[in-house]
């Protein structure tokens, strides 16, 4: 259960990545020699839709340059990494290398196609000399000393690599026109592409902080694909006879799937569902206290300490992970995460005290009274000091969830002192006779 854990936060770091199936080439191109001639080169951006793999989730885009006189092209790739127990190691300090490798356009191509993804291709209206610069930059990065860079799921990846790129063919102007406010935020633009998945997303919501949470630009936006492609497809590049011109000079579809659908254009608005469903497994605790308390049902007690391991795990090892992760990595996205307040270390008690009471420990009942009540304040605590500015994370549905779980628990356990305070009974060694006695009095 634990390496399934760090396999699914480990995709936290995978986004928009691509897999390196496609072999680099030893070769250098003409472009990288000074072989080739401005005239003679075009640059084109070629956009990937999303796959079904977990990786391929964000689409992926690449830059093609072919030389039509000497008849070579190649495709660059910033999106290359090994998949291995090294990665996995530096994933876990927030330290994974991607790298830029090249390879034949066709067989990446048609690598796309086989798995129904669609290819979109731009070629750009730059000039001779912006074509030149850009293919002499991408021979310069694909080489050992140069391919190396420490990737980012945000602010440096596969993609936002492609668009530095690109402004700097057009002096500034991708930059300048993409200063506009975003249409969302990055933790919004995260939620519609991973809605595909919903524990997967949610997992990924409740991971990461308020970094991803405030206000972007368009120039932010341009981590996913998608969006560049839009931005590039917009974009009029002003000449220096001061004249305009679009940046993209043509654009077709290599090949388009005929069932596969396009990311949703909002975040899914899930909150409701997760209240429904944090109420459900609340209030189920309290049922299944109630229905013990009732008929002394050794059922129930089994059930409801069941409940309460399963809760402890699922909550317990992402919020465990999550602390730990913010006093020893370099994943700076989930440090201060004010989901802390809902699911942490302390939640995991819930599990060895959860099957302490299944084996009918009377000791279990005030222990597990204790995580959940403490866990209850704490929540209370993080919505309280939402009233200051620091405390702005965009939570709200983690809360809708946890919340109600965590009450519901507490008052599965203090709900023998309640009734005993206003029946005048209470639980006798309920635990080892499933049998309530009267209370004693002087």
């Amino acid at each position: 259960m634990p390496r399934l854990s760090l396999i699914a936060l480990c995709l936290l770091c995978l986004l928009l990545a691509a897999p390196a199936r496609a072999a680099a080439s030893d070769l250098v191109p003409p472009w990288g020699t000074g072989e080739s001639q401005g005239e003679d080169l075009v640059i084109s951006l070629a956009t990937f839709s999303p796959g079904d793999d977990v990786p391929s989730w964000w689409g992926h885009g690449s830059l093609v340059v072919e030389d039509r006189r000497l008849g070579v092209a190649r495709l660059y790739n910033y999106g290359m990494f090994s998949f291995d127990d090294a990665m996995l190691a530096r994933f876990a300090m927030g330290r994974l290398e991607f790298w830029v490798g090249q390879a034949r356009v066709d067989r990446t191509y048609g690598f796309y196609r086989a798995e129904d993804r669609d290819v979109r291709i731009q070629e750009l209206n730059l000039t001779p000399e912006q074509r030149q610069q850009v293919a002499k930059r991408l021979a310069d990065n694909v080489l050992p000393e140069n391919r190396d860079y420490l990737y980012h799921h945000y602010n440096d990846n596969c993609v936002t690599r492609l668009r530095d790129m690109i402004d700097g063919a057009t002096g500034g102007q991708l930059r300048e026109a993409d200063r506009a406010p975003g249409r969302m935020t990055l933790r919004e633009h995260t939620r519609r592409y991973t809605s595909v998945n919903a524990p997967m997303s949610v997992l990924l919501d409740f991971m990461m902080n308020d970094e991803i949470d405030h206000p972007i630009t368009r120039w932010e936006e341009a981590f996913l694909p998608d969006e560049l492609e839009t931005q590039v497809a917009a974009l009029q590049l002003k000449g220096a006879d001061g004249l305009s011109r679009p940046l993209v000079a043509r654009s077709w579809n290599y090949y388009a799937s005929p069932d596969r659908a396009r990311p949703p254009a909002e975040p899914p608005a899930w909150g409701p569902w997760l209240l429904a469903l944090g109420l459900m497994l609340g209030g189920g605790a309290l049922g299944l206290a109630a229905w013990e308390r009732k008929r002394g049902s050794r059922l129930a007690r089994v059930l409801l300490g069941l409940e309460n391991a399963l809760l402890g795990l699922m909550l317990g090892i992402p919020g465990t992970a999550l602390f730990v992760m913010w006093l020893v990595t370099d994943h700076t996205v989930v440090y201060r995460n004010e989901n802390l307040f809902l699911a942490n270390p302390l939640t995991l008690l819930a599990v060895p005290f959860g099957v302490s009471l299944m084996r009918g420990n009377p000791k279990a009942r005030a222990r597990l009274f204790t995580v959940w009540g403490v866990l209850t304040v704490t929540a209370v605590l993080g919505i309280l000091l939402k009233l200051f500015p620091p405390f702005d994370q965009d939570n709200g549905r983690l809360i809708a969830l946890i919340l109600p779980i965590s009450v519901g628990m507490a008052g599965a356990f203090s709900l023998d002192r309640v009734l005993a305070r206003f029946t005048g009974t209470h639980r006798a060694s309920a635990d080892r006779g499933d049998t309530v006695a009267p209370l004693k009095t002087p």
